[in-house]
């Protein structure tokens, strides 16, 4: 969830249809500025997170955690979430189980809320339209997990409060990113997102998530001031393209791409995706999707697309700017089609019946939408990037080099068979 611009090559119309180049390895490099780079990311929660989270349990949860002393409560920081910040909280090994109580449960914490407003000093009814939508968005967003917990397609929920929410504690480890490309773990991820897809959900099924998300993050960036010097630096890189015209053409070029709207994840990168302990080796329903805080209607393209681009990026590096990138990672044509046959395979009971040259054909066309509607995951993530620089109070490379800041696009629009240019810069 949260990425994304990066530098590269310009590709041409004439080669294969990826837009994301993987001839050249693109690596980048901490940012040496004094004030960043002695950053590390804490390894115990505050003391003020561990009262709260004490308080929580013991309000929300059954059993012993209602006898459980503030002494004996345990938490520790749960490394990921760029939106989010999660804590695992235990029962301690003394305390007996009283009925079916969990022993262990997830915290989750929501991250700054990208509805509110970036900068002070605007009119305070602006300010409450902001809480307002801020406030919606976590609604929706909670209503839709106790949906799929109640469908058992996500963890248990076990508590809401405004500051977020407790879970169910799954038995997994978060996949890594090399991890993605192994046919097997594809074709399942593939599995369950069509799955996903296929969900019918209470939420407007019109597709004004993309567009009127990235409407909204591009008015705030473009209001958004900056006090350290090498965010400064950056930002004024940034002002110096013409994103609106960018955002305009990118419309442009999607709206003549076909996608069918259904219910999206719309951030499935490998710290999404749980491998449940215990099934490391079966052949499949090993896996489990998490995070929904980003879910909605939205075009197919753009979550198959947004998942390739995550291929590149390993959120495991400890120290700042806490990720590495190479390009090379992007899959191939070749990987891409494995997905698209599983993914195609679980929403089309009938493809499995088709000539081989007929399946080809449809694989080839949704290869061809998901390349296209990459390119609106780097812009969306590029946006939300710049936002949790200003606003976020988690520590994270968000305006680091040309990654997490400045890649301007221009699309020069063929035939729609074919891909637009694309300049990376």
């Amino acid at each position: 969830m949260k990425t994304k611009f990066i530098n590269g090559v310009s590709s041409s119309p004439s080669m294969s249809l990826g837009l994301l180049i993987t001839e050249n390895a693109l690596e980048v490099q901490p940012d040496t500025e004094d004030e960043c780079k002695d950053i590390i990311r804490p390894d115990e929660p505050d003391l003020d997170t561990k009262r709260k989270a004490y308080l929580w349990c013991k309000e929300f949860l059954h059993g012993a955690w209602k006898t459980v002393t503030e002494e004996d409560f345990q938490i520790s920081l749960i490394r990921g979430g760029l939106s989010n910040k999660l804590f695992l909280c235990a029962l301690p090994d003394t305390q007996t189980s009283v009925v079916d109580e969990p022993r262990n449960v997830l915290l989750r914490l929501y991250g700054a809320i990208l509805q509110m407003s970036c900068n002070k000093g605007e009119p305070r009814q602006s300010n409450k339209e902001n809480l307002f939508q801020g406030a919606e968005a976590m609604v929706l967003e909670s209503v839709m997990f106790a949906i799929l917990a109640e469908r058992e397609l996500g963890p248990k929920l076990y508590g809401i409060f405004p500051q977020g929410r407790l879970e169910q504690f799954v038995p997994s480890r978060k996949l890594d990113t090399d991890e993605l490309s192994m046919p097997s773990i594809s074709a399942e991820i593939a599995e369950k997102m069509a799955k996903f897809h296929g969900m019918r959900m209470p939420f407007n099924k019109e597709p004004k998530w993309l567009f009127g998300t990235i409407d909204k993050y591009l008015n705030q960036v473009m209001r958004l001031t900056f006090t350290r010097e090498s965010h400064i630096r950056k930002f004024a890189r940034l002002r110096s393209c013409n994103l609106p015209q960018e955002m305009e053409s990118l419309k442009s070029l999607l709206d003549s791409t076909h996608s069918p709207v259904v219910f999206c994840h719309n951030d499935c990168q490998e710290g999404n995706v749980l491998l449940l302990s215990g099934r490391e080796g079966s052949d499949g329903q090993k896996l489990m999707l998490i995070d929904f805080e980003y879910s909605s209607y939205n075009y197919r393209g753009f979550d198959i697309g947004n998942h390739f681009c995550e291929w590149m990026y390993d959120y495991t590096n400890d120290k700042f700017p806490f990720f590495h990138v190479n390009s090379k990672n992007y899959p191939t044509k070749a990987q891409q089609l494995h997905f698209i046959g599983s993914y195609l395979s679980e929403t089309d009971q009938g493809f499995q019946n088709l000539s081989t040259e007929d399946q080809m054909k449809l694989k080839e066309e949704l290869f061809v939408e998901v390349n296209r509607f990459a390119l609106a995951s780097h812009f969306f993530w590029g946006l939300w990037s710049m936002i949790q620089a200003r606003i976020s109070t988690i520590e994270f490379g968000y305006m680091v080099g040309g990654h997490y800041l400045v890649v301007i696009f221009d699309l020069h629009l063929v035939d729609q068979q074919k891909m637009s240019q694309c300049h990376w810069i």
